[in-house]
Protein backbone atom coordinates (compact mmCIF):
# COMPACT_ATOMS: atom_id res chain seq x y z
CA UNK A 1 0.00 0.00 0.00
CA UNK A 2 1.17 3.39 -1.28
CA UNK A 3 2.17 5.79 1.76
CA UNK A 4 0.32 9.26 1.87
CA UNK A 5 2.36 12.12 -0.20
CA UNK A 6 3.12 14.87 2.09
CA UNK A 7 0.61 17.04 0.53
CA UNK A 8 -2.14 14.18 2.40
CA UNK A 9 -0.64 14.60 5.54
CA UNK A 10 -0.72 18.43 5.68
CA UNK A 11 -4.26 18.60 4.34
CA UNK A 12 -4.88 16.35 7.56
CA UNK A 13 -3.04 18.25 10.29
CA UNK A 14 -4.54 21.28 8.50
CA UNK A 15 -8.10 19.83 9.45
CA UNK A 16 -6.96 19.20 13.14
CA UNK A 17 -5.33 22.23 14.85
CA UNK A 18 -7.65 22.55 17.69
CA UNK A 19 -7.29 19.11 18.79
CA UNK A 20 -3.57 19.51 18.68
CA UNK A 21 -3.78 22.98 20.43
CA UNK A 22 -4.52 20.47 23.57
CA UNK A 23 -1.46 18.50 24.79
CA UNK A 24 -4.20 15.75 26.53
CA UNK A 25 -6.25 15.39 23.62
CA UNK A 26 -3.90 16.12 20.55
CA UNK A 27 -1.54 13.47 22.10
CA UNK A 28 -4.03 10.96 23.79
CA UNK A 29 -2.69 8.07 21.49
CA UNK A 30 0.72 8.62 22.36
CA UNK A 31 1.16 6.50 25.60
CA UNK A 32 2.79 8.92 28.19
CA UNK A 33 2.69 11.90 26.39
CA UNK A 34 2.74 14.35 28.96
CA UNK A 35 5.85 12.55 30.81
CA UNK A 36 7.50 12.58 27.45
CA UNK A 37 7.03 16.53 27.23
CA UNK A 38 8.28 17.11 30.51
CA UNK A 39 11.71 15.05 30.30
CA UNK A 40 12.07 16.77 26.88
CA UNK A 41 12.33 19.77 27.85
CA UNK A 42 13.79 19.15 31.33
CA UNK A 43 16.73 17.27 29.66
CA UNK A 44 17.18 19.85 26.65
CA UNK A 45 17.24 22.23 29.83
CA UNK A 46 19.59 20.51 31.49
CA UNK A 47 21.90 19.73 28.60
CA UNK A 48 22.00 23.34 27.16
CA UNK A 49 21.36 25.88 30.01
CA UNK A 50 22.70 28.88 28.58
CA UNK A 51 20.75 28.21 24.96
CA UNK A 52 19.79 31.31 22.94
CA UNK A 53 17.94 29.75 20.04
CA UNK A 54 15.76 26.74 19.03
CA UNK A 55 14.29 24.68 16.61
CA UNK A 56 10.90 23.22 16.49
CA UNK A 57 10.09 20.74 14.06
CA UNK A 58 7.15 19.19 13.03
CA UNK A 59 5.72 21.78 15.73
CA UNK A 60 2.39 21.44 15.62
CA UNK A 61 0.56 24.12 17.61
CA UNK A 62 3.25 24.50 19.37
CA UNK A 63 3.22 22.35 22.77
CA UNK A 64 6.72 21.34 22.89
CA UNK A 65 8.09 25.49 22.15
CA UNK A 66 5.88 26.46 25.23
CA UNK A 67 6.68 23.82 27.20
CA UNK A 68 10.30 24.41 26.49
CA UNK A 69 10.28 28.32 27.34
CA UNK A 70 8.72 27.49 30.85
CA UNK A 71 12.50 26.23 31.41
CA UNK A 72 14.71 28.37 28.90
CA UNK A 73 12.73 31.85 28.80
CA UNK A 74 13.23 34.01 26.00
CA UNK A 75 14.53 31.86 23.18
CA UNK A 76 14.30 32.56 19.54
CA UNK A 77 11.93 30.17 18.45
CA UNK A 78 11.89 28.74 14.93
CA UNK A 79 8.54 27.05 14.14
CA UNK A 80 8.53 24.44 11.28
CA UNK A 81 5.33 22.21 9.99
CA UNK A 82 3.86 21.52 6.82
CA UNK A 83 0.38 22.79 8.25
CA UNK A 84 0.00 26.38 7.96
CA UNK A 85 -2.94 26.61 9.69
CA UNK A 86 -0.68 24.58 12.72
CA UNK A 87 2.29 27.10 12.31
CA UNK A 88 -0.32 30.53 12.48
CA UNK A 89 -1.89 28.82 15.98
CA UNK A 90 1.70 27.97 17.01
CA UNK A 91 3.36 31.08 16.70
CA UNK A 92 0.17 32.84 17.98
CA UNK A 93 0.71 30.60 21.18
CA UNK A 94 4.53 31.02 21.68
CA UNK A 95 5.33 34.25 20.68
CA UNK A 96 3.39 36.14 23.68
CA UNK A 97 5.84 33.50 26.01
CA UNK A 98 8.98 35.32 24.64
CA UNK A 99 10.95 37.99 24.09
CA UNK A 100 12.94 36.59 21.79
CA UNK A 101 12.01 36.74 18.08
CA UNK A 102 9.55 34.08 16.37
CA UNK A 103 10.20 32.63 13.08
CA UNK A 104 7.49 30.30 11.43
CA UNK A 105 8.66 28.01 8.27
CA UNK A 106 6.02 26.24 5.90
CA UNK A 107 8.39 23.14 4.73
CA UNK A 108 8.97 19.37 4.42
CA UNK A 109 12.03 18.89 7.00
CA UNK A 110 13.49 17.00 3.96
CA UNK A 111 13.73 19.76 2.52
CA UNK A 112 14.59 22.31 5.43
CA UNK A 113 18.28 23.80 4.87
CA UNK A 114 19.04 25.90 7.85
CA UNK A 115 22.78 26.62 7.44
CA UNK A 116 25.37 25.41 10.00
CA UNK A 117 25.19 26.32 13.62
CA UNK A 118 21.90 28.08 13.81
CA UNK A 119 20.05 26.57 17.48
CA UNK A 120 21.32 25.40 20.50
CA UNK A 121 18.32 22.81 21.16
CA UNK A 122 16.06 21.27 18.49
CA UNK A 123 13.08 19.43 19.15
CA UNK A 124 11.67 16.82 16.99
CA UNK A 125 8.19 15.39 18.71
CA UNK A 126 5.96 13.18 16.21
CA UNK A 127 7.73 14.01 13.24
CA UNK A 128 11.05 11.89 12.22
CA UNK A 129 8.19 8.71 11.73
CA UNK A 130 7.46 10.12 8.56
CA UNK A 131 10.57 9.70 7.03
CA UNK A 132 11.11 7.17 4.34
CA UNK A 133 14.10 5.52 3.26
CA UNK A 134 17.31 5.31 4.52
CA UNK A 135 18.60 8.34 2.66
CA UNK A 136 16.12 10.57 4.10
CA UNK A 137 16.74 9.50 7.60
CA UNK A 138 20.71 9.53 6.93
CA UNK A 139 20.11 13.41 5.73
CA UNK A 140 17.84 14.35 8.35
CA UNK A 141 20.27 13.59 11.01
CA UNK A 142 22.81 15.05 9.34
CA UNK A 143 21.15 18.43 9.59
CA UNK A 144 20.17 17.92 12.71
CA UNK A 145 24.02 17.80 13.75
CA UNK A 146 24.77 20.56 11.38
CA UNK A 147 21.96 22.94 12.38
CA UNK A 148 23.04 23.09 15.90
CA UNK A 149 26.05 25.21 17.29
CA UNK A 150 28.61 23.00 19.67
CA UNK A 151 27.42 21.99 22.66
CA UNK A 152 23.61 22.01 21.30
CA UNK A 153 21.02 19.25 21.89
CA UNK A 154 18.78 17.62 19.98
CA UNK A 155 15.09 15.77 21.41
CA UNK A 156 13.00 13.48 19.90
CA UNK A 157 10.02 12.31 20.90
CA UNK A 158 8.31 9.10 18.71
CA UNK A 159 6.34 6.45 17.56
CA UNK A 160 9.06 3.71 16.92
CA UNK A 161 9.88 0.18 15.52
CA UNK A 162 11.06 -2.88 16.79
CA UNK A 163 14.12 -4.89 15.06
CA UNK A 164 12.52 -8.38 15.05
CA UNK A 165 8.89 -9.09 14.19
CA UNK A 166 7.90 -10.92 17.11
CA UNK A 167 8.71 -8.60 19.31
CA UNK A 168 7.36 -5.84 16.84
CA UNK A 169 3.91 -7.89 16.95
CA UNK A 170 3.70 -8.10 21.44
CA UNK A 171 4.28 -4.28 21.09
CA UNK A 172 1.78 -3.50 18.63
CA UNK A 173 -0.70 -5.93 20.71
CA UNK A 174 -0.22 -4.20 23.53
CA UNK A 175 -0.50 -0.90 21.87
CA UNK A 176 -3.99 -1.71 20.49
CA UNK A 177 -5.52 -2.79 24.23
CA UNK A 178 -4.43 0.76 24.77
CA UNK A 179 -6.21 2.47 22.32
CA UNK A 180 -9.26 0.07 22.94
CA UNK A 181 -8.98 1.08 26.81
CA UNK A 182 -8.85 4.88 25.99
CA UNK A 183 -12.23 4.57 23.78
CA UNK A 184 -12.84 1.52 21.85
CA UNK A 185 -12.28 -0.63 18.81
CA UNK A 186 -13.10 1.50 16.28
CA UNK A 187 -11.14 3.99 17.62
CA UNK A 188 -7.77 1.68 17.79
CA UNK A 189 -8.70 0.82 14.35
CA UNK A 190 -8.94 5.00 13.06
CA UNK A 191 -5.20 5.12 14.79
CA UNK A 192 -4.17 1.82 12.90
CA UNK A 193 -5.12 2.85 9.49
CA UNK A 194 -3.37 6.43 9.73
CA UNK A 195 -0.13 4.87 10.85
CA UNK A 196 -0.17 2.58 8.39
CA UNK A 197 -0.99 5.42 5.92
CA UNK A 198 0.97 7.76 6.70
CA UNK A 199 3.97 6.58 9.21
CA UNK A 200 7.15 4.61 8.19
CA UNK A 201 8.73 4.36 12.00
CA UNK A 202 12.54 2.84 12.49
CA UNK A 203 13.49 1.09 15.53
CA UNK A 204 15.11 3.21 18.24
CA UNK A 205 18.32 1.23 17.72
CA UNK A 206 18.71 2.22 14.11
CA UNK A 207 18.35 5.91 15.03
CA UNK A 208 20.83 5.96 18.11
CA UNK A 209 22.87 4.47 15.09
CA UNK A 210 22.11 6.98 12.81
CA UNK A 211 22.88 9.71 15.37
CA UNK A 212 26.17 8.83 16.29
CA UNK A 213 26.70 7.98 12.69
CA UNK A 214 25.80 11.71 11.89
CA UNK A 215 28.66 12.64 14.68
CA UNK A 216 27.17 13.10 18.06
CA UNK A 217 29.11 11.26 20.17
CA UNK A 218 26.93 11.98 23.41
CA UNK A 219 23.40 10.13 23.09
CA UNK A 220 20.91 9.33 25.39
CA UNK A 221 17.57 7.67 25.84
CA UNK A 222 15.22 9.36 28.21
CA UNK A 223 12.20 6.95 28.21
CA UNK A 224 10.85 3.98 26.13
CA UNK A 225 7.02 2.52 26.50
CA UNK A 226 5.22 0.51 23.98
CA UNK A 227 6.24 1.50 20.74
CA UNK A 228 7.12 5.43 22.03
CA UNK A 229 10.49 6.40 22.60
CA UNK A 230 11.94 9.76 23.72
CA UNK A 231 15.78 10.39 23.27
CA UNK A 232 18.52 13.04 22.37
CA UNK A 233 22.15 13.61 21.81
CA UNK A 234 24.55 16.46 22.34
CA UNK A 235 27.42 17.86 20.05
CA UNK A 236 30.73 18.19 21.17
CA UNK A 237 32.44 21.08 21.60
CA UNK A 238 31.92 24.39 23.83
CA UNK A 239 28.48 25.45 24.38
Amino acid sequence: MPKSTPEQIRARFDADVERFSNLETGQSATMDAPLVLELVVQAAAAATPRARAALDLGCGAGNYSLKLLQALPNLDVTLLDLSRPMLERAAQRVQPQTTGRVTTVQADLRAYAPGPAQFDVILAAAVLHHLRADAEWQAAFAMLYAALRPGGSVWIADLVAHEHPGPQAVIWQRYGEYLTSLRDTAYRDTVFAYIEAEDSPRPLTYQLDRLRAAGFAQVDVLHKRGPFAAFGAVKGGAA
